[in-house]
């Protein structure tokens, strides 16, 4: 029967091109937070700082919209399941088929990780509430392990009977599954956990920290085996390919270190993007390829085989990631705090905010391309010099509370006064 439906799946899902050659998956309207690869190796999956999941069969993604804001984590469940999490606190089970999902449910905080255990049963959701979620994918209701410090990722045991989870106090625990106790204080790094690579199969946990620590340690005694840190910080990604024979870091200056786990030596290191950072890696089905997303709107792939001889990405894009230094305060402060979510075009391109051309006399909530919360829809504001200013000098959790806008301030006047400036070129309200 497994064989009958692993083919009905090649069937009916067109296979994209996964492996041997560089390529890139273009479509967000946002950096890439998260990336995994299907069990039969045929699909991407990317979720996006722009609120959405990217389904890849081929160059052209099918998009999956159902969170409220940034998402930061996927996983296939199967070759047709997947679970994802992000910034709204929500923890949701997509059926990839219909293009659908269900929300399992909330967090108190931003999701950061989620993974599934090895017989499909249970998602773990690694939170900034300080707790891990397990979610029954049979109907039962969730649970929450209380760790007391923000959770950035977790890991199933083989046998799903226990749960590492790595935490920004620096430590790692294991907890048992069934009951939620705490079972071991495994270790702790002194700075920030920040991802984490099990395979108990072969004895060892990987684990990358906020001061660039990169470790392997024995899986049960946590004894240390390899220190492969270097100068760069954080490490924010690690994968694992299919086979086990290596293991991929990525940091927060756009460098991928790829390890040979039989006997951890480097097999490469090589900047994948221009600025860092390296907030998702995965590898394709036959290890030949190695998935990497970070600011850019794109998931970039690398072919393992020699990727000094593929052409490296062309500067594009936005100002403060090409290192233009010839535009205005405005135009940089516009860079810096706003290109990420917003456009200045006449639409808002699948980013995680509406376009802000014209945003002078506009009432909030009024873009109609845009999915707006709540909180903006029924806002009596109007953009304005003062109502920006007050944004940014109170920040958006304060001057709009309950928006789904990144908390960000621009403490100088001066900023503030030149970014308003900026974007009233843009604008055919010249005057408040």
């Amino acid at each position: 029967m497994r064989v009958w439906l692993s083919l009905l799946t090649l069937i009916v899902w067109p296979a994209v091109v996964l492996a041997g050659d560089f390529f890139t998956l273009k479509g967000h309207g946002g950096p890439i937070k998260g990336i995994a690869v299907s069990p039969d190796g045929q699909r991407v999956l990317t979720a996006s700082f722009d609120n959405a999941l990217g389904l890849w069969t081929g160059r052209v993604p099918t998009w999956l919209d159902g969170h409220e804001a940034a998402v930061n984590t996927v996983a296939f469940v199967d070759d047709t399941r997947a679970v994802s999490g992000g910034d709204d606190f929500a923890v949701r089970l997509w059926d990839l088929a219909e293009g659908t999902s269900q929300e399992l449910g909330r967090h108190k905080g931003k999701v950061m990780s989620v993974r599934v255990s090895e017989d499909q049963r249970m998602v773990a959701s690694a939170s900034w509430d300080g707790t891990v979620g397990i979610w029954s994918l049979n109907g039962a209701a969730p649970r929450f392990i209380d760790v007391g410090s923000n959770v950035n990722d977790v890991a199933f045991s083989a046998a799903g009977k226990f749960l590492y989870a790595g935490a920004s106090d620096g430590k790692v625990r294991i907890y048992e599954v069934a009951t939620g106790n705490l079972h071991q204080l495994f270790l702790s790094n002194g700075f920030g956990v920040n991802t984490l690579v099990l395979n108990e199969t072969a004895g060892w946990l990987a684990f990358g920290a906020v001061d660039g620590a990169t470790k392997v340690v024995d899986a049960k005694t946590a004894e240390l085996i390899k220190d492969v840190t270097l100068e760069r910080r954080p490490i924010l990604a690690m994968a694992l390919d299919w086979q086990g024979q290596h293991l991929a870091v990525g940091d927060g200056e756009g460098f991928i270190l790829l390890l040979k786990t039989d006997g951890w030596s480097i097999a490469n290191d090589f900047r994948a993007t221009h600025r860092g950072p390296i907030w998702a890696l995965a590898f394709s089905a036959d290890g030949s390829n190695i998935h990497a997303g970070g600011l850019d709107d794109a998931m970039f792939s690398w072919p393992l085989a020699d990727p000094d001889d593929v052409p490296r990405m062309v500067q594009q894009g936005r100002a403060f990631l090409n290192g233009n230094d010839s535009s205005s305060n405005g135009e940089r402060q516009f860079q810096r705090k706003c290109s990420i979510c917003h456009t200045l075009t006449g639409d808002s391109a699948r980013r995680a905010g509406p376009t802000l051309k014209n945003l002078f006399g506009r009432r909030a909530g009024a873009v109609a391309d845009y999915s707006y919360s709540d909180t903006l829809q029924t806002s009596d504001i109007v953009w304005s010099a003062h109502t920006i200013d007050a944004l940014f000098d109170l920040g958006p959790d304060v001057y709009i509370a309950g928006t789904k806008m990144p908390v960000q301030r621009i403490a100088r006047a001066e900023d503030r006064a030149d970014l308003i400036e900026f974007l009233r070129t843009y604008s055919d309200i010249k005057d408040d």
